[in-house]
């Protein structure tokens, strides 16, 4: 089975310390050329910060890049590549805007700040796990198909379309390490009635929304 953890979708937020305006961004990315695109696209938003801080991870120990931006060495990259790693995904660029407010933080309270920013960012995209799925059609009578009901709408099965005819047809996709269990709860539940077919897999995220 393989397995992604990274960020459910693009988001950003905004975190306000001694005056300063730390505005952290974070996204799901796939290459470091779209990291570094998502980081310019930052910068565009705000130039009057003084300093866009980002640091991104690409695979599980893969590609690893950050920046302090002329922050203190140590005190920005670092501390927002942390917020990645200590997060467990990857595939992840994040990057933080700051507007100084006319008080100096000290290394160890832009550590803090940026780190606290990061975070924020990170907590409004949501951590995702993608997995390989097995994608299935079943075709059942109307009565089967309500017996299939409880089983069929758990959050870990993914509908991916409906026909009705004589029949109903289901197009589903669910984990692959799950199908076993639920090829057979199918069969028990409706004594072998129902046409279970095997119909490819794909790599997608479980508890979509």
């Amino acid at each position: 089975m393989s397995e992604k953890i990274t960020l459910g979708k693009s988001a950003s937020s905004e975190l306000v310390e001694k005056k300063s305006i730390f505005r952290g961004y974070a996204a799901p990315v796939e290459s470091e050329a779209e990291a570094q695109a998502f980081v310019e696209e930052v910068r565009k938003k705000h130039p009057e910060a003084r300093h866009t801080v980002y640091a991104y991870l690409l695979g599980t120990g893969g590609i690893a890049r950050c920046s302090d931006d002329g922050e203190p060495q140590g005190s920005a990259g670092v501390p927002v590549l942390d917020v990645i790693r200590k997060g467990g995904f990857s595939d992840a660029v994040i990057a933080v805007s700051r507007v100084f407010g006319g008080i100096l933080l000290g290394a160890g309270g832009l550590v803090r700040a940026y780190s606290a920013a990061a975070k924020l960012a990170v907590d409004a995209a949501g951590i995702v796990t993608y997995r390989t799925f097995t994608e299935v059609l079943l075709t059942c009578s109307y009565s089967d198909r309500g017996k299939l009901g409880p089983l069929l709408s758990s959050d870990r099965v993914i509908s991916d379309g409906i026909e009705y005819a004589e029949n109903v047809s289901l197009s589903l996709a669910l984990p692959e390490e799950d199908f076993p269990a639920f090829a057979e709860e199918v069969k028990e539940l409706t004594a072998g009635r129902v046409s279970l077919s095997v119909k490819g897999t794909r790599f997608d995220r479980i508890c979509k929304g």
